[in-house]
């Protein structure tokens, strides 16, 4: 293209137009494509952390069942887990005697 300091045509101001509107739409794409990127990126993580959070709801219900299965309560009390299993090892030895008495 030969550079001078005339105005343009009319045809290369069309064609600079037109070149323009290119650059213009393939920006556009860009940015749409970008934020669609963004989109799928922010409800991924916002699924991750509504899962983890219910992840640790149900962790932290676990441990509380657990504790009241297994911990002493504020008086001191025996719960429940050691009481069943303080039952069945007494019917284990009374069975064994039992056996041995009996066998």
């Amino acid at each position: 293209m030969p550079t001078s300091d005339a105005p343009l045509s009319d045809e290369e101001r069309a064609e600079l137009e037109a070149l323009r509107a290119e650059r213009a739409e393939r920006e556009a794409q860009e940015q749409a494509r970008r934020e669609r990127a963004e989109l799928a990126r922010l409800k991924a993580e916002r699924e991750r952390l509504q899962r983890e959070s219910a992840q640790d709801a149900r962790d932290r219900e676990i441990r509380e069942r657990n504790a009241k299965l297994m911990e002493p309560d504020e008086d001191l009390n025996m719960p429940l887990g050691q009481k069943i299993v303080l039952a069945g090892i007494a019917a284990v030895v009374v069975l064994i005697v039992l056996m041995t008495v009996f066998g």
